[in-house]
């Protein structure tokens, strides 16, 4: 990892590998590298439906197929579909896929909330 007056840069290999309620994720930017946004890329297979209260997502599909239940909602997912997910609105995804997702604010771990 560099950092300069402005910026941070990361190489691959400085990106930890997570276990998620998504699955698992490389988590490139998070919360501790500045609190504007976090960037990860996710392998979702069957993920378990949550919400977050204060930050929105942006989810860019990288590979793979898969359906998004966002909203009350099925969205099927290829390579290039984008979905921006609003604070508040539940969401999982099944299938096998990886997205690469912004979440703005960064994602605070104690706003991760699940439907029960």
């Amino acid at each position: 990892m560099r950092r300069g007056r402005g910026y941070v840069a990361k190489d691959p290999d400085d990106a930890r590998v997570v276990p998620c309620p998504c699955g698992e994720s490389r988590r490139y930017f998070t919360r501790e590298d500045g609190p504007t946004a976090n960037v990860h890329i996710t392998h979702i297979q069957d993920s378990r439906r949550h919400y977050h209260r204060k930050t929105a997502e942006f989810y860019l599909v990288i590979e793979g197929e898969g359906t998004l239940e966002v909203g009350g909602d099925e969205v099927p997912l290829r390579p290039g579909t984008s979905i921006f997910i609003e604070p508040g609105t539940p969401h999982r995804g099944w299938g096998d896929f990886r997205a690469v997702i912004i979440g703005v604010p960064a994602l605070d771990p104690e706003d991760e909330y699940f439907d029960a």
